[in-house]
């Protein structure tokens, strides 16, 4: 009787350890998952606004969220705000462009972004061409080799006489990259590969975007400068590529 009752005891204790375990592998599990759901619901919400210092980053993005002109200064955080298009929401980040300041806040949004909007000053274009390629190179290097993230190149202050076009601005930082893109192999030779020096495009043909694996970039022609909140028509290129990715 009493090899019985320690039978059934070590029994009992036996189930008790497995119903334990089954419990912890549910909550491990449901822990899981739930950071799984709370991921999926952030990446691919984020539109990210980035570029140089006095591109018109700020202004674009209050032409967005708030439809109106505004005064604006050098931002030194980021703003970030919700719009709807097509019964879908998303939240546009303007990043601050001052060189200090815009890999830091790249790096930290990066990860939930649905897409990319890189704003080039038409008509300082050409003088700061290096910078503008060598800030869009980086971002290319960090975010082509993970998922396909649609990038638009928008050339913005096509109002003013000097602003330079997408056509000639695409033709100008295509030959800047690949001169950049020989400058950044030639680092390979003497240090370890980084997402800084990733080689964009394909090997033995002088750069394009339209080479670039797992992205889809795009130019596109706008003036964000606008203190008539009924002016549509200087977003219009903006507008149709955000319709086409919410």
């Amino acid at each position: 009787m009493k090899k019985y009752a320690k039978f059934i005891s070590e029994d009992i204790d036996e189930s008790q350890f497995i119903g334990i375990i089954v419990a912890v592998l549910c909550i491990i599990l449901t822990l899981v998952l739930f950071a799984i759901w709370r991921r999926r619901k952030s990446v691919g919400r984020s539109v990210l606004i980035t570029g140089l210092t006095d591109a018109g980053k700020t202004l674009l993005y209050s032409r967005l969220l708030h439809s109106k002109f505004v005064h604006t200064h050098t931002s030194i955080k980021e703003n970030i705000g919700d719009i709807i298009i097509n019964n879908n929401s998303l939240r546009i980040v303007d990043i601050p462009g001052h060189e200090r300041l815009r890999y830091k806040f790249f790096d930290k949004y990066k990860q939930t972004a649905r897409a990319v909007i890189y704003v080039i000053d038409a008509v300082t274009f050409q003088k700061d061409l290096r910078d503008v390629a060598e800030f869009l190179y980086t971002l290319l290097s960090s975010i082509t080799h993970q998922r396909n993230i649609p990038i638009l190149i928008l050339c913005n202050k096509q109002d003013q006489t000097m602003a330079k076009g997408s056509a000639v601005i695409k033709t100008l930082l295509e030959k800047e990259m690949n001169l950049l893109r020989l400058t950044k192999s030639s680092q390979l030779e003497f240090t370890d590969a980084s997402s800084s020096n990733i080689f964009l495009g394909k090997e033995g043909k002088d750069f394009e975007f339209t080479h670039l694996n797992n992205s889809n970039v795009q130019f596109a022609e706008c003036s964000a400068f606008s203190k008539d909140p009924n002016t549509a028509a200087d977003l219009e290129q903006l507008n149709i590529w955000l319709n086409k990715i919410a």
